[in-house]
């Protein structure tokens, strides 16, 4: 449950990327990018509310790009998706 930084300068969404959501009812909540299906739409999972059999599907306009990815994402379960949403949280409150 590793992450890396991303370049700032990189503005291309990648699988595993750490996002936010600007609108809707999960406003202002920690995703990470499960797939990108095109130029408009994105499936988002938090393994909480949105778990991995039932990815959220969003507008990339609605959501704003976190510089932090998960490192082999696609082995993970729901449970280490959380853990690893709460640390990235936890860190960057104590930055």
């Amino acid at each position: 449950m590793n992450f890396k930084n991303l370049n700032k300068g990189q503005f291309d969404l990648i699988c595993g990327q750490l996002v936010k959501s600007r609108c809707g009812r999960d406003k202002d909540r920690i995703f990470i990018i499960k797939e990108i299906l095109d130029d408009n739409y994105v499936l988002l999972i938090d393994g909480d509310l949105r778990k991995l059999e039932k990815p959220k599907l969003k507008k990339i306009k609605h959501i704003n790009k976190i510089n932090m990815a998960l490192i082999d994402y696609k082995n993970l379960n729901d449970s280490q998706i959380r853990k690893a949403i709460k640390k990235y949280k936890e860190d960057s409150v104590n930055v």
